[in-house]
């Protein structure tokens, strides 16, 4: 009997098979969906979360523990590899050290290019029609209806200018512009801004000295205007090579280690990095109210000339290291990015290929979706795929 109730259990006709399948799929559906709505009620609790956040911060990176369990001679020759690990640091550093000093002898070959350029912009030299002549790209060539198109307009334009007698020099705003194109610039503009960077004539980079500590100035060289009496305004940011004594490994690459700007000498009334306040006090005795100026600090480009200092013991409050490690980025930014390629930043060109490095993916997805990407770039752990 025993035999054939196993057989009964283990053979069952095919009609019956569907039914169970079909109770389990329905009974599983359910705990799913319990198991769903409990999940939502615990992510909603703050306190949870913050458990759930804290336990995955200690799993990410932590050790296998394997190193442990080494017998001592080998850890002996593992300690031996974190020494060829921390010469390998100094040579590193020796690599970048001498990087600098290719950077400074092609400066030299670039600064011929970048001084013409300069004087194209503020109408000290003409270029020849040669030197105008362009070639585009197939993707940018014209129809030839276009192209009359674009050659009547162009005579209504110079004969305009001619009635006008109006010649614009050099190219005008072409700094403004370039600020105006890159968001991590234009962030930083004010509208009270913008009437004194129409001044702005050039930017240079200059390097340390041979055998100097590595360092770069940012030049920013203005024409005359009523603003301020300054032709130029630096910043200079110091860099370090060399790996820290007490911690080598975290040693990767040159590192600015503090910046200083100059100071601006405006004209009266004319320094848009303060504002002036009016406050009415009211006497606590004889309830009088009077009228009190105040000069407080305004939000300006012309901030980023006075960073906040770095104290010998480089201890800093959150507050300055926050302005400090923005103005490194825009600092390095201008030196290795707008400097070089000013006038792909003037017509767009560079921005478009900043553009192309990034791959989109899913335009079609739904809002959802598209919130939870944007979460995870903004999430300074989130790591794109490649």
């Amino acid at each position: 009997m025993a035999d054939l109730d196993n057989k009964d259990q283990t053979e069952m006709d095919p009609a019956d098979m569907e039914d169970v399948e079909e109770v389990e799929e329905e009974e599983t559906g359910e705990d799913n969906s319990k198991a769903r709505q409990l999940t939502m009620q615990m992510m909603q609790n703050p306190q949870i979360l913050a458990a759930l956040q804290e336990r995955l911060d200690g799993l990410v990176g932590s050790p296998s523990g394997y190193m442990e369990s080494l017998p001592k001679v080998v850890k002996r020759r593992v300690n031996a590899l974190k020494n060829l690990q921390v010469k390998c640091a100094h040579i590193e550093a020796k690599f970048y050290e001498e990087v600098h000093e290719l950077e400074r002898k092609y400066a030299a070959l670039y600064q011929p290019l970048f001084d013409k350029r300069s004087d194209i912009v503020r109408a000290a030299y003409e270029p020849t029609d040669e030197e105008c002549e362009w070639k585009p790209d197939e993707e940018e060539e014209l129809t030839v209806s276009k192209q009359e198109e674009m050659k009547e307009k162009a005579k209504v334009e110079e004969e305009k200018k001619d009635e006008e007698k109006e010649d614009p020099k050099g190219i005008p705003e072409f700094w403004l512009t370039v600020f105006k194109n890159v968001d991590l610039l234009s962030e930083m503009l004010q509208e009270h801004d913008e009437p004194i960077l129409k001044h702005l004539q050039d930017i240079k980079v200059k390097f340390s000295d041979a055998g100097q500590p590595m360092s770069f100035t940012l030049e920013f060289h203005f024409e005359p205007n009523d603003f301020f009496t300054n032709t130029v305004l630096t910043k200079t940011y110091k860099m370090r090579s060399e790996p820290d004594e007490s911690d080598p490994f975290s040693f990767d690459g040159p590192e600015i280690m503090g910046c200083t700007g100059c100071t601006i000498d405006w004209s009266k009334g004319k320094n848009v990095t303060l504002k002036t306040i009016k406050k009415k006090q009211k006497h606590k005795g004889r309830g009088t109210v009077r009228t009190v100026t105040k000069t407080v600090p305004n939000d300006s480009f012309f901030n980023f000339f006075s960073p906040p200092e770095v104290p010998e013991s480089g201890d800093l409050d959150e507050d300055s290291e926050a302005v400090l490690a923005a103005d490194f980025e825009i600092g390095h930014f201008i030196r290795e990015r707008i400097v070089p390629r000013a006038v792909l930043y003037f017509t767009g060109e560079a921005i478009e290929d900043d553009d192309d490095d990034y791959d989109e993916e899913g335009e079609e997805a739904d809002d959802e979706e598209g919130e939870e990407e944007a979460d995870e770039e903004n999430d300074p752990d989130y790591e794109p795929k490649v």
